[in-house]
């Protein structure tokens, strides 16, 4: 890849990469930096990049490693407000609408849900389900086969349907 095209075509990633972030630290002064160091990395070993292969993967899996290395290191707790609420910034699925307050507890239910999954879980469904991540761009990200992705999803999604019994009944 020129010189010249690599910066420009990561540069397309940055709202997806972002979106990641975001869910990985729970806090956007941290997605911010986690972002950032991203890219430093990514221009840093740009000539590493095999040009014809999957740039987004290859970002994305540049941004988990960097978080699995620097920032889980710490295991924060989210904070949880005494309504039981997540006392974070910005939700999960900070673009979905709001259009009611039982959707609003829908997202929340959800959000709760996801955090008791495994990481592995919960990262591959929001690359697969969220950002729409063909299988095998997650596999790359997430250093498997893709039979364990799609074994990792349908098992994420067994385990949501239980926590989120009650949805059902209703």
């Amino acid at each position: 890849m020129a010189s010249d095209d690599f910066p420009r075509q990561a540069l397309e990633h940055l709202d997806a990469l972002y979106n990641f972030a975001i869910y990985l630290t729970r806090n956007p002064p941290e997605a911010d930096d986690l972002v950032q160091e991203t890219y430093l990395r990514a221009f840093r070993f740009a000539h590493r990049f095999q040009a014809g292969t999957h740039l987004r993967a290859w970002l994305f899996q540049i941004l988990r490693n960097t978080f699995l290395t620097f920032y889980r290191l710490r295991e924060r707790e989210a904070a949880i407000a005494d309504d039981g609420v997540p006392d974070w910034d910005v939700p999960m699925f900070h673009d979905a609408p709001e259009d009611s307050a039982s959707a609003m507890d829908a997202h929340t239910d959800l959000e709760r849900a996801l955090s008791r999954l495994p990481e592995e879980f919960r990262t591959v469904l929001l690359l697969a389900e969220v950002e729409g991540m063909p299988l095998e761009e997650v596999a790359r990200v997430m250093s498997c086969p893709v039979g364990t992705v799609k074994s990792r999803i349908f098992r994420a999604k067994e385990r949501l349907r239980g926590l989120l019994a009650d949805y059902d009944k209703g």
